[in-house]
């Protein structure tokens, strides 16, 4: 009975000592979960195909389409998290299915995610008829699909240049497949893996803008959300109401940074293996607050049962990674000609599918005339990588090497980054209209409003992590101006540059698309090039000239990445690593 009485004391006690922040952590996580159910319920609508849903500009909506957005976005984030720990891990402990699965993660992230919306859209559509859940769906995957390549890349080399060291850690210690992942491979990347999924998720802004409203057959699809409010009030011509939009979409990216990546980046931290500790690390206000709250450690109590249950069950599925079983060399080697031969006839039916779909359907001269529109959509890019490159990386090394500005000029520059610079093309097309330059040179300016921001981004990153020491043996030597530059500063920031001028080009991809053919109310303006010809292709529901469009782009790509982006990849591990 002593015990008994004990119980209701201790809770008395528990209530008691509930700390102000408790409350307020509280809080939020029920309003949190009130916003969801109440914004989710709303994605199940009736839809007509021939009435498609309208998009109100009235600014009251404002706040429902933010929250409408937001929750694509992260409904994208999750699945691609979740495709990158299984993806990139089978790839990194599978050598056969690292052959499949890096070269079609590198195919894909190569292609623009707006070549291939208008499929997308028109299949999800017909997966669920009369509900506007396939819109919705269309939506997320857009984002899933602008999100989780470069994550799933950036995981499974974080496996495939884990140290030595861990390796024999975890085969000493016996751990299980499932104990490996945990423990030594999600730890091992997650610093790389946060920044990663932060750039990711500034550049899926974009998809999601264009995802929420696209012209297939002549019908305009919208959702609500803050890209279909921009769309609409571009065709009404109503400019207040656009840079309303803007200025919601700056507080809706801000935000974000501020209580999601940014706690996550400082948490992050605790991963770090390094003997030394960084002289700037990332802080958070949010971060502290949820650290002196007792909240999240009562609610980890409560789910420990569970997890235990579910480490159990994965344990025994997956068994150990302890030892390597010995195979017959002469049945590997059979088996390996045998999987390269389904793979290879694979993918010779599905080219061939591919080729003959478009020669049914597109004469043969109007392939090669597209094949040359693509060509002047590249020079484009390359004028832009360029451009980005004289311009940023000088700013962008003199900011990473100064923490003051760093501190102050890093968010605004992660806001530029994420911020869809089809929001600004309205202003492009007057300033267009009014000095009567050519779209043809202006799609350039249009694509590098999106697009130049990752050159800048990626150099400010790179030249904030030269460390002090070659600073200072830099001072000591005497090197000042050019000798400087090329003996320290280009040499440390040249993997980061590589990173981010490769980023900028595949933005630069995507923006030709919108940035090619550019209304804003009664004016139209076009450009001669592939994103153009695709935009015309999608708004007359004509798949077969898409998908050619979508080809051709995605081929130009790839052949750039290996003929040039590759390169510089490798010259700059060898001869430019710290």
């Amino acid at each position: 009975m002593s015990k008994l009485r004990q119980f209701p004391s201790r809770g008395a006690v528990r209530v008691a000592r509930m700390r102000p922040v408790d409350v307020l952590v509280l809080l939020g996580v029920v309003a949190v979960f009130y916003l969801v159910a109440r914004v989710g319920a709303s994605t199940d609508r009736p839809f007509d195909a021939d009435r498609p849903p309208v998009v109100s500009t009235d600014p009251g909506e404002l706040p429902y389409y933010a929250a409408r957005s937001l929750l694509r976005m992260f409904a994208g984030l999750v699945p691609a998290v979740l495709f990158t720990f299984v993806f990139g891990t089978w790839a990194a402990r599978s050598r056969r299915a690292a052959k499949v699965i890096v070269p079609a993660v590198d195919i894909l992230q190569s292609v623009p995610v707006l070549t291939f919306l208008s499929i997308t859209v028109t299949g999800f559509i017909a997966m669920f008829p009369g509900s506007t859940l396939g819109l919705e769906l269309a939506s997320v995957f857009a984002v899933f699909t602008a999100l989780v390549w470069n994550m799933a890349m950036a995981f499974y080399q974080s496996l495939t240049t884990q140290s030595k060291e861990l390796d024999e850690a975890a085969r000493l210690m016996r751990l299980t497949r499932w104990q490996r992942f945990w423990k030594v491979d999600v730890p091992s990347g997650m610093i790389a893996q946060v920044w990663n999924g932060m750039i990711s998720f500034g550049a899926a802004w974009f998809a999601l803008s264009a995802s929420e409203t696209i012209s297939v057959n002549g019908r305009d699809n919208g959702l609500p959300g803050v890209g279909s409010y921009v769309a609409q009030a571009l065709d009404k011509g109503e400019g207040s109401r656009v840079a309303l939009a803007i200025a919601v979409m700056i507080v809706m990216i801000v935000s974000v940074n501020f209580f999601f990546w940014r706690p996550v980046t400082a948490w992050a931290e605790r991963f770090r293996t390094e003997d030394c500790e960084i002289a700037e690390q990332p802080r958070s206000w949010f971060l502290n607050v949820l650290r002196r709250s007792t909240l999240p450690a009562l609610a980890g109590r409560m789910l420990h049962p569970a997890g235990e249950r579910l480490d159990r069950v994965m344990r025994r599925a997956l068994g150990t990674s302890s030892g390597r079983l010995q195979h017959d060399p002469v049945r590997r080697r059979r088996a390996d000609i045998a999987f390269y031969v389904l793979c290879t006839a694979a993918v010779a039916a599905i080219l061939g599918k591919a080729c003959s779909y478009i020669l049914d359907n597109v004469p043969v001269g109007e392939v090669g005339h597209a094949a040359w529109l693509t060509l002047i959509t590249y020079g484009r890019v390359m004028i832009l990588v360029v451009f980005s490159t004289l311009v940023w990386v000088p700013i962008g090394a003199w900011i990473g090497m100064n923490p003051r500005v760093n501190r102050i000029a890093q968010p605004i520059v992660q806001v530029l980054a994420s911020f869809p610079s089809n929001f600004l093309f309205p202003l492009a097309v007057v300033a267009l209209g009014a000095s009567g330059i050519s779209l043809n040179w202006g799609a350039i300016a249009l694509m590098a409003l999106g697009a130049q921001w990752y050159v800048l981004f990626n150099v400010i990153a790179g030249a904030s992590s030269i460390p002090g020491d070659l600073r200072e043996a830099a001072d000591d030597l005497g090197l000042r101006g050019w000798l400087r530059w090329k003996k320290l500063i280009l040499p440390a920031v040249f993997p980061s540059y590589t990173t981010g001028a490769l980023t900028a080009s595949g933005g630069a991809w995507n923006a030709s698309i919108p940035g090619e053919l550019v209304s804003y109310g009664t004016t139209t303006l076009t450009a001669v090039g592939i994103g153009a010809y695709i935009t015309q292709a999608t708004d007359a529901g004509d798949f077969a000239r898409n998908f050619l469009g979508a080809v051709l782009m995605s081929v130009y790509v790839v052949i750039i990445n290996r003929l040039l982006w590759r390169r510089l990849y490798r010259f700059a591990q060898k001869r430019c690593a710290l």
